[in-house]
């Protein structure tokens, strides 16, 4: 039993302890755009509303510093119609510390921790701006980011694969 502990032990020590700690968070860029009301339409309306997300990440002149970056597009139609509501666009970011991370992990490990530390912060700003536009506050559900960026490592390779065959 004791060997067994001692075993764990070395081998905690001699993996590197991840750390991560988020330095700061800002709106790089903010967009909203209450087209209803520049067109001078009233009345209720059903909105249907389509969100785009892309993430960005890069490193930082500091050692293990990085920049995250969640740009986010909301477009809200009328059910039925093809009349735009509103639009909102924006970029949010984090700056982190990150230590620990083997280097053939660093890239996931930005694209989908970093974000799901960001993104809380990045719901209620929504919520916040599409109410002060005059429209219901929209309540983002979660972002699965592992699909998310599973999904643009496939559609590169798809890419990529395309390249070679032509």
């Amino acid at each position: 039993m004791a060997e067994e502990k001692a075993a764990e032990n070395t081998a905690a020590k001699a993996a590197p302890q991840v750390q991560m700690r988020v330095l700061g968070q800002f709106i790089r860029d903010m967009s909203f755009e209450n087209v209803m009301a520049q067109k001078g339409v009233s009345g209720d309306v059903q909105p249907e509303i389509a969100v785009q997300v892309n993430l960005d990440a890069k490193k930082r002149p500091a050692d293990h510093q990085f920049e995250v970056s969640i740009k986010l597009n909301l477009t809200s139609k009328a059910k039925g119609l093809e009349d735009v509501l509103f639009l909102c666009e924006l970029d949010y970011c984090g700056l982190f510390h990150v230590e620990g991370v083997p280097e053939d992990q660093l890239h996931p490990f930005l694209m989908i921790e970093c974000p799901r530390m960001l993104f809380p912060f990045l719901r209620r700003i929504v919520s916040d701006i599409t109410r002060d536009g005059g429209f219901p506050p929209v309540n983002l559900d979660n972002i699965d980011f592992v699909a998310l960026y599973r999904n643009e490592l496939m559609r590169r390779q798809a890419e990529q694969s395309q390249k070679t065959d032509a």
